[in-house]
């Protein structure tokens, strides 16, 4: 079980790892072994989260989501298969711990007489200045 909160917990069956070879420079090494990983988690069939935590996470992945609802996440930042696999792994909890917590809701709220009046008055000396710049009939 990998803790995400004190009331969530994701199974380990429900994250495939796939490893392959990671890009950039690194001279031999990189050539020969599998040590970047993507990490495949099923959103829209995990049992595991409800459903406004789900519509969340959809939300929070943008491009990482796929359109069968398939959240993938890669790391290739260290040389080592089991490094990146935690890293991997800490991205997911954050992502899924990010979508827990529900947005507060907006309050509204009125405008100020203050802020009224500063607008109004706003408006009235923009309207001078075009007032003053109009073209008066029989001056040219």
């Amino acid at each position: 079980m990998i803790p995400i909160t004190r009331s969530l917990a994701l199974a380990d069956d429900e994250i495939e790892a796939a490893f392959t070879r990671a890009q950039g420079p690194g001279g031999q090494h990189v050539n020969t072994t599998d040590s970047a990983v993507q990490l495949r988690f099923d959103v829209r069939r995990s049992p595991s989260l409800p459903e406004p935590v789900k519509a969340r996470l959809c939300a929070l992945a943008g491009r990482r989501m796929t359109q069968d609802g398939v959240l993938l996440i890669q790391s290739q930042a260290q040389r080592s298969q089991a490094l990146n696999r935690a890293d991997a792994l800490a991205k997911l909890v954050a992502l899924i711990q990010a979508a827990c917590q529900a947005p507060r809701p907006r309050k509204a709220t009125r405008p100020t007489r203050a802020s009224q009046t500063r607008r109004l008055d706003g408006k009235a000396k923009r309207g001078a200045v075009k007032q003053l710049r109009q073209r008066k009939p029989g001056h040219e």
